[in-house]
């Protein structure tokens, strides 16, 4: 297995994926991003996502009812390690360009734009679809898994 090779400084920004296994601690990609929120509590790196992450880690709980990981989605994402940024106008624009320019799905195209406006400096997801971004260095945590 691979590592997460994380930048020295900077701003990461991560899909709802990551975000899914850290909480759930899957048993494969929840080690693997371990050294992330070492360096996110160090402050050598600022952990952040789009506010639409929050929308989409609480549909599991909510279809479950899950009280538990409602709570536990809601204080990793509005804790202290890491921070949601707000989806302004500009990015809506950015979006669609990406969404007429890839094979992005609105949502995705959000998250790539977000990244994009904040100046993220590496893009952690385990979603292939985002290959077509260009713009952000890229991590899919299942190529990690290739020898």
């Amino acid at each position: 297995m691979g590592t997460l090779i994380l930048p020295r400084s900077g701003l990461v920004y991560l899909d709802a994926n990551p975000i899914i296994y850290s909480v759930e601690k899957h048993p494969v990609f929840g080690p693997l991003l371990q050294p992330l929120w070492q360096a996110a509590q160090a402050k050598t790196i600022e952990v952040v996502s789009s506010e639409l992450v929050l929308m989409e880690v609480l549909v599991g709980p909510f279809k479950s009812g899950d009280r538990a990981l409602e709570k536990a989605f809601e204080q990793a994402l509005l804790g202290t390690d890491m921070r949601l940024l707000p989806i302004i106008q500009p990015m809506f624009r950015e979006a669609a360009r990406l969404r007429a320019t890839t094979k992005l799905k609105t949502p995705d195209a959000i998250h790539a734009a977000t990244a994009s406006n904040a100046g993220c400096i590496l893009f952690i997801t385990n979603d292939a679809g985002f290959r077509g971004i260009g713009s952000i260095p890229l991590v899919i945590l299942n190529d990690l898994l290739m020898p």
